[in-house]
């Protein structure tokens, strides 16, 4: 007998009959709800903050690492942020609609195509509840509805901002179901989720590899896949070194956990001595345990010496693997075997260098003289985003309105048919 996760089923009844409302409600009422959430969460931030306090405490309890602690924590800025972000997402063009080009066909038919919702959108993520009010949000701007699984160490956190978010958009006239957040955290619903054939159209994971990986391996719901961010900096040997120590500095330490973090720093030979020393003192003064090649060991003392896992590894912590590498194509050899095709940047004085650079590292964002932390839906203008994908279907980087849409053709006719 095949187990029923009533519960599961429940919500994506819900979700599914709110879908079929939101894929034609009227972008003002879309706005007017948004807008409403965003004032509701201000508003229940002390709420809000004493639920992600009682997260933050058994997370310290299990000796969660600080950066980790990082993702989880929320504060009265953190949450006018999420709240600014939803309200960026508002003020966005509806996609819902857009037409894509009309052309008439010699039988006199007239084909276009037309931007629709996906349906129902679920979301699997771990620690980070901002990614629940950015994610519902994106989802509701473009006509889906959304059912939404957070991890374990911050299901209080999320069930605050679900419940406000959805009371708040009900008010304003969204469709009962259009939010849902699945409150067992158990890894046995994740997957009976990932498998809710019939009733979510499209599950896009957001987290870990360990999670994304599962997700692909479990679901047999279409997946849009987000990746981890193994990150490279290159500090190009014409570099302007204090552009380059700026960059390396906020792309590590400015917010290590998360994705489009820097992990592992390449630098030319012919200026490794003359740049690595302060630039890799300034980072260790700050907390950054420095993995290095023998090269890099012997230009600065202190570093351990890396191993192959840490050229693979996205550490989301205080921690970079740096290498001396012989030139641009030693750069671009070792960002190609290692990359996981997240956010690449290449710090340079040298406009060939750069636009080589741009043309073949293989990523959905790729950088000159800027840090790779721009990798994210709000500084793209996006408002916020769904995820950072790093496949190549349908959608690719910071997911925003437009990737939360599918296309339908429309077709007028005058009485043709087809002989």
């Amino acid at each position: 007998m095949i187990f029923v996760n009533e519960n599961l089923i429940a919500k994506g009844t819900a979700a599914k009959q709110a879908a079929r409302v939101l894929a034609t409600l009227p972008t003002d009422v879309k706005n007017n709800a948004l807008l409403a959430i965003a004032g509701g969460l201000v508003k229940n931030s002390d709420y809000i903050i004493s639920q992600n306090k009682k997260d933050l405490d058994l997370a310290k309890e299990k000796g969660m690492a600080s950066a980790m602690m990082d993702r989880l924590s929320l504060n009265q800025s953190r949450i006018e942020s999420m709240a600014e972000g939803i309200r960026q997402i508002a003020a966005l063009p509806d996609p819902v609609g857009e037409v894509l080009g009309m052309v008439k066909r010699p039988s006199g038919l007239v084909i276009g195509r037309t931007r629709v919702p996906l349906g129902v959108i679920g979301i699997i993520y771990e620690s980070r509840p901002n990614v629940t009010s950015d994610a519902a949000a994106l989802c509701i701007k473009a006509g889906n509805a959304v059912i939404l699984r957070g991890g374990s160490e911050a299901i209080n956190s999320n069930l605050a901002i679900a419940n406000i978010m959805r009371q708040e958009g009900e008010a304003a006239g969204l469709p009962k179901g259009s939010i849902n957040l699945i409150e067992d955290t158990s890894r046995e619903t994740a997957v009976e989720f990932m498998k809710l054939n019939g009733y979510v159209d499209v599950l896009i994971p957001r987290g870990g590899a360990g999670l994304i990986q599962s997700v692909i391996k479990n679901a047999t719901v279409p997946v849009i896949e987000t990746g981890t961010g193994n990150c490279h900096i290159y500090i190009e040997k014409t570099a302007d070194l204090n552009m380059a120590e700026n960059i390396v500095i906020n792309a590590k330490t400015s917010r290590p956990s998360v994705c489009n973090a820097t992990e592992t720093l390449l630098v030319d030979e012919e200026i490794a001595k003359k740049c690595l020393p302060g630039i890799l003192k300034a980072l260790s003064e700050k907390g950054v345990e420095i993995r290095g090649c023998e090269m890099t060991q012997k230009i600065y003392p202190n570093a351990k010496a890396a191993t192959e896992a840490d050229w693979e590894t996205e550490y989301n912590d205080y921690i970079l693997a740096v290498k001396v590498v012989d030139g641009i194509n030693a750069a671009l050899d070792h960002i190609a075997k290692y990359s996981t095709k997240h956010s690449e940047a290449i710090v340079t004085s040298d406009y060939s260098a750069s636009q080589k650079f741009l043309s073949e590292v293989d990523a959905a964002a790729v950088y000159v003289n800027a840090s790779t932390r721009f990798t994210d839906g709000f500084e793209f203008g996006f408002g916020a985003e769904i995820g950072i994908s790093t496949q190549k279907m349908h959608a690719r980087g910071p997911m925003g309105l437009s990737e939360l849409t599918t296309i339908k053709y429309i077709i007028y006719g005058n009485g043709q048919i087809r002989k």
